[in-house]
């Protein structure tokens, strides 16, 4: 392991795929996965491990300090060095991973898709930017697209010799979506003229494929007003009929705090040139489609978080290993002996492991309800995913940057300058709290419409789910405390869902809503605090079994500490917000505070 260097732990992810989500014999049960077997998956593992250590994150200091740079035609620079990233990824089919095969795709299970995704982020974010968009329009675009629009543009996307990206955000609506003023008018021949500006565009430019596929939220001139008024174009920056230059340019790029390397740019369509388009779906639809590419995303971003947090939790083990320090007149020892230090990393190795196994899990529910003939049984594992999407996005990318602020205070000084890599993982990780909806609009989406829907039904569910994980805990008889005081915090989440729902029912919304962030925070730490107790379930129960190495004796300790640390010292943090939100205290709705 290096604290300069991309660490990739190897023995854990095989722990959550192979022993904990079991995905070698769970999956197998279904035809569409049957032939693949743990030696096969293995194998993947370390095909992504070599990429990442040897290709990707050499080149994440250099994209970052070089940055992207745009040019009087409204085309942009990004950093040469990822270059070759980009084609590795593209000959090892880590685009299309978990993509259909008739659109060129390997149709991987989604477990496996989640973990390079991981490794990839972890060791490149801002060139796994552009891989995530382009994976996310040609999803969309296979699941809500036309027989022409799909076989134009599935195979070259999923295959990265295209891009893809998303154009939702306009510079007066922000996460506004609804009031988009970009118009489209029919040409009468199936095409249409594109018009306006979008803002904060990801990858919106760059040279490493042929063409960029912009999926773009439009108005057409007879459209009602708000969010049903929408529909969803495709923008290529070449025609496809003749490969000419469409109306679609940068006329921005962003100077941002992180992620460097992935040039964020506005765009404006029809302002120099004709823009043609190509409408998806049917008029009207365009954000009931588009939230097929944003709840994607929103794991994605989850997913990129995880990625960041793992990154930083072996830079800072290393970094623990080799320094020594001592005090006055004390012995220098390596600090990962210093027990403040040992605080620090145990924090962020809880919190990254457990949400390591969140992030697999929603992937293996998916793929299960996808896959799944009983339609009840496909509706619970869909409900999962749901349920805990927000979470997924909000929770993982606020404990992410925790983590990595964490991990520079390991380093100390050295954390804070760029000879090593700490500081960067807490500024390219920043922005994933904010995109794809920032973290206050997940935790509206989870109090208002997922913890509401069909009378709780997703909710009700997933306490089936967590009741089951109990029960073998149970059955064990090791955890006995510790499943006592998890119980009890899922009880406060329940409570405080009940106090707010009430609240909102009788009509104060902003007050319901003054809570939503602390009650997405409460139920993200009950969530983790979960898939701690699952997983040292599992390491008991293989050390109950005995006849194992040092190393795994270790290893399987260390799930053990996991569930300890996290009940005994992260979990306490959800009963305080229960209190807070059962408070009942509105200060900050108090007219004049801010001089407003």
């Amino acid at each position: 392991m290096s604290s300069t260097g991309f660490n990739v732990d190897k023995r854990d992810l095989q722990f959550v795929l192979f022993e904990q989500l079991k995905i070698q014999e769970t999956l197998a049960d279904y035809d569409k996965f049957q032939d693949w077997d743990k030696e096969m998956y293995e194998s993947l593992i370390d095909a992504v491990s070599e990429l990442c250590v040897d290709v990707l994150a050499p080149v994440n200091a250099e994209g970052d300090r070089v940055g992207c740079t745009l040019d009087p035609n409204g085309d942009v620079t990004i950093p040469e060095c990822y270059r070759d990233g980009w084609n590795a990824m593209r000959e090892g089919g880590w685009i299309g991973v978990s993509a259909p095969m008739e659109y060129g795709g390997v149709g991987l299970p989604l477990p496996i898709a989640v973990m390079a995704n991981e490794l990839m982020n972890g060791a490149n974010p801002a060139l796994l930017m552009y891989s995530g968009l382009t994976k996310g329009a040609a999803g969309l675009i296979a699941a809500c697209g036309n027989d022409w629009a799909k076989e134009t543009c599935c195979e070259k996307l999923f295959t990265g010799e295209w891009a893809g990206t998303m154009c939702l955000t306009e510079a007066h609506a922000g996460t506004d979506v609804g009031s988009s003023r970009t118009k489209a008018t029919s040409n009468g021949d199936g095409t249409y003229n594109i018009e306006g500006e979008k803002i904060f565009i990801s990858c919106a430019d760059h040279q490493m494929v042929d063409n960029i596929i912009h999926l773009v939220l439009a108005r057409l001139p007879d459209a009602p007003k708000g969010s049903k008024g929408i529909s969803i174009f495709i923008v290529p920056k070449f025609n496809f009929d003749d490969n000419s230059r469409n109306g679609v340019f940068v006329e921005g790029i962003e100077h941002k705090m992180g992620i460097n390397g992935s040039a964020t740019c506005s765009l404006s369509f029809g302002a120099r040139s004709e823009c043609k388009g190509y409408i998806i779906g049917e008029p009207g639809d365009g954000l009931k489609i588009m939230f097929h590419m944003m709840n994607e995303a929103r794991i994605g971003v989850g997913i990129q978080g995880v990625g960041a947090a793992g990154a930083a939790l072996g830079n800072a083990i290393s970094y623990a290993k080799e320094r020594e320090q001592g005090g006055a007149g004390s012995k220098r020892v390596p600090i990962i002996q210093h027990p403040d230090v040992r605080r620090m990393l145990i924090s962020m190795k809880s919190k990254t492991e457990a949400m390591r196994s969140l992030t697999y899990t929603l992937a293996l529910h998916h793929d299960i309800g996808e896959l799944e003939e009983n339609e009840f049984l496909a509706s619970k594992h869909h409900g999962y995913v749901e349920l805990l999407t927000p979470i997924c996005k909000s929770y993982c990318t606020d404990m992410a940057y925790e983590v990595t602020t964490t991990g520079v205070q390991v380093f100390g000084g050295f954390g804070y300058i760029k000879e090593y890599p700490m500081e960067q993982h807490v500024r390219d990780v920043k922005i994933a709290s904010i995109y794809e909806g920032t973290n206050g609009v997940q935790a509206l989406d989870l109090l208002g419409r997922k913890l509401t829907h069909k009378n709780g039904m997703f909710f009700m569910q997933w306490l089936d789910f967590t009741n089951q994980e109990f029960e073998r805990a149970k059955e064990l008889g090791c955890f006995e405390a510790e499943v006592a005081a998890i119980e009890k915090t899922r009880g406060a989440v329940g409570a405080c869902a009940m106090h707010l729902g009430q609240k909102a029912m009788a009509g104060n919304r902003k007050g319901a809503a003054l809570q939503a962030t602390p009650f997405l925070n409460m139920f993200g730490n009950v969530v983790l605090a979960i898939h701690s107790l699952t997983q040292a379930t599992i390491a008991q129960e293989a050390l109950n079994k005995g006849d194992h190495s040092e190393s795994d004796k270790h290893f399987y300790a260390s799930k053990v500490a996991n569930l300890k640390w996290y009940v005994y010292n992260e979990l306490p943090q959800a009963i305080a917000l229960s209190k807070s939100i059962l408070s009942g205290d509105e200060t900050a709705l108090e007219p004049g505070l801010f001089g407003e």
